[in-house]
């Protein structure tokens, strides 16, 4: 009996040193600064001060003061974004709920007090798990395991969320950018219908003249409309993902036009090279398979039987003959598989395992397969954007200048050097749509090297190139 007793009270207190330890949050943010730094920058936080928020609050104006980068915007929603603050903090309580599952159960203590006749019984019952505390290691390791996974979600979550501020602000500047050009597009329409509109009065346009004309000035029109709303549209998915306030929004300033193609593509060695051991969705599968690996012996034991261990002390006080008297012992409550010998939790604890095996082999397979997909993407876009950049646009600028010294020769009419006008703005517009779809590409790759596939959406051109035929 005593022999039972120390060896309970040493293990309960092994048990209590083991499971003390809680989980760091700031050392997990400071870890996921470290792993996803080209996207972080290393300023990921959380705020839970007054102090802190109000420094956040600063930066945040000082970062809308001027117009708006894409790394800028990136900081912006990493400080001001209440959804990444919230992702922080749903991180931290998911580690916190996973590091609980590898601690021991608090003891019960029970107390009784029963009165027969003269006789006064008072019992004392301290109870604990037996079986807890001996799989203790076994579900501290379970519990690590899934703090782990928490950690690599945190960094995939915080790699998606920069991924969508990323391509929020490429397509707001785009479609601002493509605003202007569609501004430029409806005033030669409309120059060149009133133009139309002046020559049939004077009997020098047919009606059929005049109205391709108007057509010309009505597509533009209805195309200016579109482009408004596109450009409204993208600035306030980015104004949602960047967390800004009314007063806020109304100080977001973008640039006027996206940035330059890089001077050279990144090339497939390098992009391909380790991405596969590094990418997170590897390492959250590979974590899943070894937690689940780790369970399966736990659940093992646990579906077949659970053991309590109780010690008692019961003193009974006999108010007749005015005497006391003390029993001291031990309790043990043992389950017995009589009803259920846990087969089916055995089942699902296996087909879990087989499932989490599977999904790491997925995983794997798919890992390479879906980087050379994002490659392709990427390496498209910027082929087509430069192909613009260097033939198309410099083309239309010199078909423009041609026209231009054709028509002061009264070679060509006004309409003919409108309608040349109008298709080269559309070229220029094209070649916006191309240079938004490969800095789109180039956002969606840097995520799947990171190992969070973001779908960057089907590439098109040809409204551009179709919008140039049409000014003819």
């Amino acid at each position: 009996m005593t022999s039972l007793f120390k060896l309970c009270v040493s293990g309960a207190a092994i048990a209590v040193l083991a499971g003390c330890a809680s989980v760091n949050i700031d050392q997990t943010i400071s870890d996921t600064n470290s792993g996803a730094s080209a996207f972080t920058q290393g300023k990921l936080a959380l705020s839970r001060t007054d102090q802190q928020r109000q420094a956040r609050a600063t930066l945040s104006s000082e970062l809308l003061a001027n117009p708006l980068g894409m790394d800028e915007a990136v900081q912006l929603a990493l400080a001001n974004s209440p959804a990444m603050q919230t992702l922080l903090a749903q991180s931290w309580a998911d580690m916190s709920l996973a590091n609980q599952g590898g601690r021991i159960a608090n003891p019960i203590f029970n107390f009784e007090r029963v009165r027969s006749g003269s006789e006064l019984e008072i019992g004392r019952l301290l109870s604990f798990g037996l079986l807890d505390l001996l799989t203790l290691p076994r579900r501290q390791a379970i519990a690590s395991s899934q703090v782990a996974q928490a950690r690599v979600q945190l960094s995939a979550n915080v790699v998606e969320q920069v991924t969508q501020v990323r391509q929020a602000w490429v397509r707001a500047v785009g479609a601002q950018q493509s605003l202007q050009y569609a501004q430029q597009v409806r005033a030669s329409a409309q120059a060149s219908a009133e133009l139309a509109r002046r020559m049939q009065q004077v009997g020098n346009f047919n009606k059929l003249q005049r109205a391709r004309q108007q057509v010309f000035y009505a597509d533009a029109t209805a195309q200016l409309a579109a482009s408004q709303h596109a450009a409204t549209a993208a600035r306030e998915e980015l104004t949602r993902l960047l967390g800004l306030t009314d007063e806020q929004a109304a100080q977001l300033k973008l640039p006027e036009r996206l940035p330059d193609l890089p001077k050279a593509s990144r090339e497939a060695a390098a992009v391909s090279a380790g991405a596969s051991a590094q990418r997170l969705d590897v390492q959250m599968a590979r974590s899943q398979l070894d937690a689940a690996g780790q369970s399966q012996g736990l659940n093992l034991i646990t579906s077949l039987i659970d053991v309590e261990l109780g010690i008692r002390r019961d003193t009974v006080f006999d108010n007749a003959e005015g005497t006391r008297s003390n029993r001291k012992g031990y309790e043990l409550d043992i389950r017995l598989p009589i009803f259920d010998w846990g087969s089916a939790k055995r089942d699902a604890m296996n087909a879990q395992s087989l499932a989490a095996a599977s999904r790491y082999e997925s995983t794997v397979r798919g890992a390479s397969s879906q980087l050379r997909e994002s490659y392709s993407a990427y390496r498209t876009a910027y082929d087509v954007a430069r192909h613009y950049r260097d033939e198309i646009v410099p083309l239309r600028k010199i078909m423009a200048d041609e026209n231009v010294l054709r028509y002061n020769g009264m070679l060509i009419g006004v309409f003919e050097l409108l309608a040349d006008n109008r298709s080269q703005i559309s070229s220029v517009m094209a070649a916006i749509n191309a240079y938004q779809q490969f800095w789109l590409a180039d956002a969606a790759l840097s995520a799947s090297m990171t190992g969070k596939p973001t779908a960057m959406g089907a590439m098109s051109v040809a409204g551009g190139s179709a919008a140039a035929e049409a000014g003819h």
